[in-house]
């Protein structure tokens, strides 16, 4: 995103603050606990360590066998030895293994359970982090791995660090839904928070960018609102822009937190952006003739037009949601003519959506010639809805089996190569269009390319999929496809740079908990699972033939046992024995 006249749109890098040098941010109560179970790891195998000798002395007759190494030759020694342990053998029974067995595979599979989970909530594998984070360094793989600073290697981590934090930005998503009318009323339907910290985090850096300036101070409604926007609790910021309206009755900031937080439906929304809309109008045109007085009144007219046009976004926004579809996208045609340099707002992300529910397709077509150009941002709503437009033409007709008899016509490649293009753009797209994977409500703020992009573009688009037939199934027909001209997409892409690979951890950080995160590519399981999962069903394997099967288990644990312990490496070693 452009950075632009304060609108706080501009993105926020996804990157945590532990990734820059020099920082280090206070560590949670999980990243505590991890970091300690690590750094004990050694002292807790030590004492297991001697609590099972502890246990096993009796059987083991572990003080005998001291004393009698001191008395005995060495021979004598490993003699005897030998001797305890065929009679600790022999004195085994089959349910000391059967013991044994399920024990084991009791352990392993709780490892197994943890590694899986830790897996699939982080994308890592637990044993593994641990081993990188812990053992290497002791073991001086990180002095290996340290480069000098000029050296080229160096240099290209460095580049690629920073393409990789410019892909990763978090956008302020244009279609974002209502707290108080929509998201609040999720929660008291479902008990649960559709948005994270973090987005809400980002919402509050924005409305503070939007709505707040230097001179806020001239006027104390505004001083008022400054601290409410920084209000973490909402009830103190409702109360806070009451407050502001009892100062000043022309607050437009004061309606704009009423109507986003306080209305419960869209209808009670409307009337209170409309307030907004009428206080907003008034202090614009008295920004407008101040603007030269000083630079402090030229910020202050960048301030009042950002409010001007957040509110009748939001107009435009409602009038959609109830029905009024032509208001809504007359108000936002005027939007984007009477404030050109505003296209950072991605209004023409709105155009579309209510173009696409007028089935007004030649509208569709005209904003998409101008603004899906090679040198404008990208975009699921503007690469999906030209495959859209594409797949309309031919879809109705579109038959597989027809399709390999005769092959494409010119119209249906055009539609696949679209899709292609699509999906190489947003993988994530087409579970969702396809409701292979649940939808949830869209965050506040989204990742291009990555899973909380494709949520916000599949909520409010899917129904103009469906309504055109047989679009979904060219869509599922082709989709797949895409992967096979992009075998290594975190390394080179087809028609757009390379998948970044950091959309994972962004994406975790704006979608709520309870959402299973999209991942692409699709990462392999590690190594530790495979493993831990057959140590797990070989154990229980062997408890259950143990456990069916005493004696042949037993004979054959002898056996193995004897064999590796009990091998004679002396030709003396019987008749020593029978001496002793």
């Amino acid at each position: 995103m452009a950075d632009g006249d304060g609108l706080g749109e501009a993105a926020i890098a996804a990157a945590s603050p532990a990734s820059a040098p020099g920082l280090s941010p206070s560590l949670g109560w999980r990243e505590r606990l991890r970091a300690g179970l690590a750094g004990t790891g050694a002292s807790l195998w030590f004492v297991a360590g001697l609590g099972l000798l502890y246990a096993l002395r009796v059987p083991l007759r572990l003080c005998e066998n001291l004393a009698a190494e001191s008395l005995c030759g060495l021979k004598t020694q490993r003699h005897l030895r030998h001797l305890r342990v065929t009679v600790f053998l022999n004195s085994l029974t089959p349910k000391f293994y059967v013991a044994l067995t399920g024990t084991s595979s009791l352990i392993s599979g709780l490892i197994f359970i943890f590694e899986w989970w830790y897996f699939h909530k982080h994308g890592t594998s637990f044993i593994e982090q641990v081993s990188v984070s812990h053992l290497r360094p002791l073991m001086g793989g990180t002095e290996s791995s340290i480069s000098e600073p000029g050296s080229p290697s160096n240099n290209r981590e460095s580049e690629t660090s920073r393409q990789n934090l410019s892909e990763c930005k978090v956008w302020r998503n244009p279609l974002n839904l209502f707290r108080g009318a929509e998201y609040r009323r999720y929660t008291w339907v479902t008990g649960k928070e559709p948005l994270t910290y973090y987005d809400m985090n980002l919402s509050a850096q924005d409305h503070q960018t939007f709505f707040t300036c230097d001179t806020d101070f001239l006027r104390p409604s505004d001083t008022v609102m400054q601290k409410a926007w920084r209000e973490r609790n909402p009830p103190a910021r409702i109360k806070a822009a009451y407050q502001a309206l009892e100062l000043n009755n022309d607050c437009a900031t004061a309606y704009v937190l009423l109507a986003e937080e306080e209305a419960t439906t869209i209808v009670d929304a409307e009337r209170l952006f409309k307030q907004a809309l009428k206080a907003g109008e008034t202090i614009y045109r008295r920004s407008q003739q101040c603007q030269h007085q000083s630079p402090q009144h030229e910020a202050q007219l960048r301030r009042d037009t950002n409010v001007l046009v957040y509110i009748k976004r939001r107009l435009a926004m409602c009038a959609r949601k109830l029905g009024r579809i032509r208001e809504a996208v007359k108000i936002m045609r005027d939007l984007m003519k009477e404030f050109p340099p505003l296209t950072m707002l991605n209004i023409h992300e709105n155009l579309l959506e209510s173009l696409l529910e007028l089935q007004a397709y030649a509208d569709v077509q005209a904003v998409l010639a101008k603004y899906d150009d090679i040198s404008l941002p990208k975009s699921a709503a503007i690469c999906y809805t030209a495959a859209l437009l594409k797949t309309r033409t031919v879809s109705d007709k579109f038959s597989p089996e027809t399709a390999s008899r005769r092959g494409l016509s010119t119209a249906e490649i055009n539609a696949v190569e679209a899709i292609h293009r699509a999906v190489e753009f947003n993988p994530h797209v087409p579970k969702y269009l396809l409701e292979m994977k649940s939808l949830i409500l869209p965050p506040e703020h989204i990742l291009k390319r990555g899973d909380s992009e494709a949520i916000a573009y599949a909520f409010f688009h899917l129904q103009h999929w469906k309504r055109i037939e047989g679009a979904l199934h060219l869509l599922q027909c082709t989709w797949e496809g895409t992967f096979r001209m992009i075998p290594y997409p975190l390394e080179k892409g087809h028609l757009f740079y390379p998948y970044p690979s950091c959309t994972e951890t962004a994406d975790r950080e704006l979608l709520p908990s309870f959402h299973h995160v999209s991942v692409y590519p699709k990462k392999e399981i590690p190594f530790f699972i495979h493993f831990t999962a057959g140590l797990c069903s070989s154990t229980a394997m062997i408890a259950f033939l143990t456990h069916q099967f005493p004696e042949i288990m037993g004979v054959f644990a002898k056996a193995v046992l004897g064999f590796s312990c009990l091998q004679p490496r002396h030709p003396q070693f019987l008749s020593k024995t029978h001496k002793i």
